[in-house]
């Protein structure tokens, strides 16, 4: 059965661990990342950008499939299905579809605009007891189209969207979707030890998980990260297990491949992404 995020987030920032976010864009990343997570009995966020959403058939696809699975699989660790970077129609649409929690991405509005918006999807997802992230502070890179360049928030911003009764929150630190430029100054931890007094016990969350360094992830927990997503990694994994697959001649004797065994090794290579970042949030064992 799907959960709010909110308990498991509420115990990852008590606990000093973070909850790993990780996106699913079809039926193997999914069947990857609840095995693992059942594996090493640590709860899970899943993902779902709208593109996503969009191309698994839409989000009652997206909801049956998890559900089905959470089933067959006898998946018993807490598991929200959360929607990625959501516009304000597509929150709405997810909320409808079953989804336990959703992000509004309200970052490129004015900051009147970001409350007003949010505000109306909290008393929404507050009567259905879903959880609910908002964001300030466009985080860098592209993510479905939108583009930002790894702003850092305004502590006070990130106060009144906070006020406003969200989940958890995320906070522009100068983290980046997809892969970080040589050039990258890393993160803004003043910013985010400024957010974090500002906000007290509220979750906060690090996109861009991927590439990160050990040192800043941990050191991010440390001051209120409890929620850090997790996709490009895994696109990458995925993509260089199948490529290895396909240039290795794996094929039915010239009958071409079958699609159950070309994927196997992507799959593989996103469990094993997805354990290493596990034990790097600490979430192992917290389900």
């Amino acid at each position: 059965m799907l959960v709010s995020a909110k308990e498991m987030l509420v115990k990852a920032k008590e606990g000093k661990y973070a909850v790993g976010q990780f996106n699913i864009n079809n039926l193997e990343w999914t069947k990857a990342i609840l095995s693992t997570a059942q594996e090493l009995s640590s709860p899970v966020i899943l993902g779902v950008s709208e593109g996503a959403g969009k191309y698994m058939c839409g989000y009652k696809t997206v909801v049956g499939m998890v559900n089905g699975m959470l089933e067959e699989l006898s998946i018993t660790v807490p598991v929200a299905l959360h929607l990625d970077h959501g516009t304000y129609e597509g929150a709405l649409k997810c909320i409808e579809a079953g989804f336990s929690s959703v992000m509004f991405d309200g970052s490129h509005y004015p900051i009147a605009e970001n409350i007003e918006k949010t505000k109306t999807l909290v008393a929404i997802c507050n009567s259905k007891g879903l959880s609910i992230e908002a964001e300030v502070g466009a985080i860098g890179g592209e993510e479905d189209g939108v583009i930002g360049n790894g702003e850092c928030a305004d502590p006070e911003e990130c106060k009144m969207i906070a006020d406003l009764g969200v989940t958890m929150l995320a906070a522009g630190i100068g983290n980046i979707h997809g892969k970080y430029p040589a050039n990258w100054p890393g993160l803004s931890f003043d910013t985010l030890a400024a957010v974090s007094e500002k906000v007290g016990k509220m979750p906060l969350v690090l996109h861009g998980g991927t590439g990160i360094p050990e040192d800043m992830i941990k050191k991010a927990i440390s001051l209120g990260v409890s929620k850090i997503n997790v996709n490009t990694e895994c696109q990458l994994a995925f993509q260089a297990a199948t490529r290895a697959y396909i240039e290795a001649g794996k094929d039915l004797q010239g009958k071409g491949f079958d699609p159950r065994k070309l994927l196997a090794p992507g799959t593989e290579a996103i469990k094993a992404t997805v354990k290493e970042k596990m034990q790097l949030f600490g979430s192992v064992g917290k389900a």
